[in-house]
């Protein structure tokens, strides 16, 4: 039996272990990855259905919203309407035919009015949202990286910070005419806090982890390692505070038209139409006035937020797979 035993092991034993052959085309294969960053981010977000859905939605009314002037039988949004027979104001007409939305207190066309105020509320919102995104993420990294600069911009932003933005902001609109420009440059002059103080906080978190000292000690330059190293690491939640700015901003210059600072009335916007609405809302007839600009501020409002979010989350590596 042992001599048997030991006649049969080496024969399985070659069963069992083979060696395998080289294939240089499997081994190409192998090691190659498509992963790409933001095909991945792309692909998430568009599972999203309700993100997607907004997303084209907000892109057909950023796109109807800057044609519709060049669209025919558009009427103007500051001129006042007359009745061709009476010659009397055609004040709050109801919607029809001819005035969709109908008009305010003076006559002129709601429908016409709406789209021009989104206009220049949206552009107000771009603008000082990238102001915001720019100036904001590039004080925030430097000042929680660079050491020598803690103090002087914590001592910075504690000066502005502490002054009630409102204040703020009603200083500037008192000292300049109030006008689109006076608008933009107030919100900018303190809309950058926020968005530096997040990224500031982020940036604290994970500036001392072994990779980032591994490039101090290969002599990287400062912001190499902020653009390469840090920011990269934040996409998600920078992408998030990016999307909130725009509607945000939109919010402060409502807020600012209702309580009289805001853009003059030959102006419109929807903080003006949103004022105007109010004002008229308590008889049951004229809310009109103030739903139809509440509507497409809501709309835009809430459309960034699901946006945001749902583009923040897809921009999380952890999400890919």
């Amino acid at each position: 039996m042992s001599n048997e035993r030991e006649i049969l092991e080496p024969v399985e034993q070659q069963d069992l272990f083979t060696f395998a052959k080289f294939d240089e085309q499997a081994a190409e294969r192998i090691g190659y990855s498509d992963y790409s960053y933001w095909g991945s981010t792309v692909r998430v977000f568009m599972k999203n259905k309700v993100a997607v859905s907004l997303l084209v939605v907000m892109i057909g009314l950023l796109a109807f919203t800057f044609i519709q002037p060049f669209l025919p039988n558009q009427k103007d949004p500051t001129k006042i309407y007359t009745d061709p027979v009476t010659g009397i104001q055609l004040r709050n007409h109801p919607p029809s035919k001819e005035f969709w939305f109908g008009t305010n207190s003076i006559g002129q066309d709601l429908w016409s009015r709406v789209w021009s105020g989104t206009r220049t509320s949206l552009l107000i919102g771009i603008l000082v949202g990238i102001w915001e995104v720019c100036f904001g993420i590039t004080v925030g990294a430097l000042w929680g990286y660079v050491r020598q600069l803690d103090a002087l911009i914590t001592e910075l932003y504690n000066i502005i910070n502490n002054v009630p933005t409102t204040i703020v902001l009603m200083l500037l609109t008192y000292i300049m005419r109030p006008s689109f420009q006076t608008m933009v440059l107030a919100m900018c002059a303190t809309g950058w806090l926020g968005m530096a103080r997040f990224v500031r906080n982020q940036i604290i978190i994970i500036r001392d982890r072994e990779y980032n000292l591994a490039s101090r000690c290969l002599g990287t330059p400062t912001y190499r390692i902020i653009t390469k190293n840090l920011l990269p690491y934040l996409v998600s939640v920078i992408v998030l505070r990016m999307a909130l700015a725009i509607p945000s901003t939109i919010g402060w210059e409502v807020f600012l038209t209702y309580i009289g600072l805001g853009l003059p009335l030959d102006t419109p916007s929807l903080g003006n139409l949103v004022n105007e609405g109010r004002q008229a809302m308590m008889s049951p007839s004229l809310r009109y006035q103030l739903i139809f600009p509440s509507a497409v501020l809501s709309l835009i409002t809430i459309s960034f937020y699901v946006i945001g979010n749902a583009f923040s989350d897809a921009s999380d590596p952890r999400n890919h797979f």
